[in-house]
This record gives C-alpha cells, structure tokens and sequence, in this order.
C-alpha cells in the first residue's frame, strides 16, 4: 500500500511538473528571409572548398536576424560520399518578442558526413553535422562552449522528366534537426527543426537557384520561449573548377 501510494505521488508529482512546463512555455511567431549563397570548388579530383554566405533578415527584409559567412575544406570518398571540415561565424541580432539584449557572436567549428543515393527519380541526400559552438551570450565577459550534432534528409525530385537536366524545374524538400549535447546544455536537448520546401532552376550542372519556404521551430535556452519562424528562403549555388586543365594536344 506504502508502495502504491509512494507511486501514485511520484505520478502526479511528473504530471504536475509537466502541467506548469506546458502552462509556462511562451511561444514567439516571426516571419523572415533568408538569403543565400553556396558554392563547393574542386581543388583536385578529391579535394575541394566549401563557400558560404547567409544574410538572415527579420520581418523578410527590414531588420537584421544573423549574418553568417562558412568556409570549409572538402574531401570526396567516392561519387557517392564527402566529408568536410571547417568554420562559421555567426553574429545574431535582436529579433522577435523575446529578443536578445544585444547582437552577439558565435565561432563555430564543425565536420560533416554528406551521403548521396538515387533511388527511382528521387535524388537523396544525407548530412550528419557536428558543431563546435563559442557564443558569447549578451552581458557575458567569455565565451560559452556548446555541442550541436545536426542531421538532414533531403529529397530533390525532377519536374520535367525522370532525371534532373540542365535548364530544367526541381522540387526541393528537407527536414533537419538539430540536438544539444555535452557540458553547458541548459533547459533543452532539443534546440531546433526545419523544415524545407522549394522550387529550384538548374542553370547547370554547377549551377542553381532555389526559392522556397522553411519552417523554423527554435527552443530557446531558457526552456520556456519557443519560436515558430515562418522563413522565405532564396539560394544561389555555383560552383566553380580550380583543376588544372590538361593542354590540348597538337596536331
């Protein structure tokens, strides 16, 4: 009977702690743009880099949300598989109805895992991202370190025939999500998910444009602000070739 009774109060304890979690979580809806630039440069037959330029705007366009530039060093495992390793610096602005006091920064480093597979006329993509994050929160005199692991699935589906040409329509679909992990995490493992759908426009081979529209769901550190970003997305990719290009031959 103790045992029971010692139960039943551990199970409403959890129950009204869960209660107060869900009454005491605010939630923050936000619409913003996201503007954007990649592009992987072959180097060698195996070697490669990885540029990337991101101009987050809040209210689409009107006010500044981040600012974040990437490089990264790549390395081809086979037609099928990459790996990459490198930096980002990412400065966030106050934004939304629970803004920071101040823009701060963040140094960032991170290796990746990138796997490709066509399966019928669906073009698939694996990531696996590890981040290590140095943000300085606002007020702060040091950084704070922070590990993010990162996965996405991504499709691309071929719009005008059974394989993805030049001068041809694409749709565009992803899920990502993104945990905490290690020391420092604070109120939630989970830090955010996205989700993707565009348009996109292969020039060529090396060369697209995507417009489409993400869906952002953040948990903010301190375990009760979440925000809903409703996100125009605008991606630019060109990659260009530093191989050196074997003469032609005479005649």
């Amino acid at each position: 009977m103790k045992k029971l009774l010692s139960l039943c109060l551990l199970l409403s304890f959890f129950t009204f702690s869960e209660t107060f979690a869900q009454n005491n979580r605010r939630h923050d809806t936000n619409y913003n743009g996201w503007f954007m630039y990649f592009g992987t440069h072959k180097l060698t037959d195996k070697w490669g880099l990885h540029t990337e330029f991101q101009l987050r705007r809040y209210q689409v366009v009107s006010h500044p949300q981040q600012f974040l530039p990437r490089v990264a060093l790549t390395y081809s495992l086979s037609d099928r598989a990459s790996v990459a390793a490198g930096y980002a610096y990412v400065r966030t602005y106050p934004y939304g109805d629970n803004p920071a006091r101040e823009a701060f920064p963040e140094q960032r480093t991170y290796q990746q895992l990138q796997l490709r597979d066509q399966q019928g006329i669906f073009i698939l993509q694996h990531r696996f991202r590890l981040e290590q994050r140095w943000i300085k929160f606002p007020g702060a005199e040091d950084y704070t370190y922070l590990n993010r692991a990162r996965y996405q699935f991504r499709a691309t589906l071929p719009l005008q025939g059974a394989t993805l040409e030049d001068k041809e329509f694409y749709l565009g679909l992803y899920d990502e999500v993104f945990v905490n992990f290690g020391p420092n995490v604070t109120q939630n493992i989970f830090d955010q998910n996205r989700a993707y759908a565009a348009v996109g426009y292969r020039f060529h081979k090396d060369a697209t444009l995507e417009v489409g529209y993400l869906h952002q769901h953040v948990a903010q550190r301190n375990g009760i602000w979440f925000e809903s970003n409703h996100t125009l997305q605008v991606g630019l990719t060109y990659n260009l070739d530093f191989r050196k290009k074997n003469p032609a031959p005479q005649e």
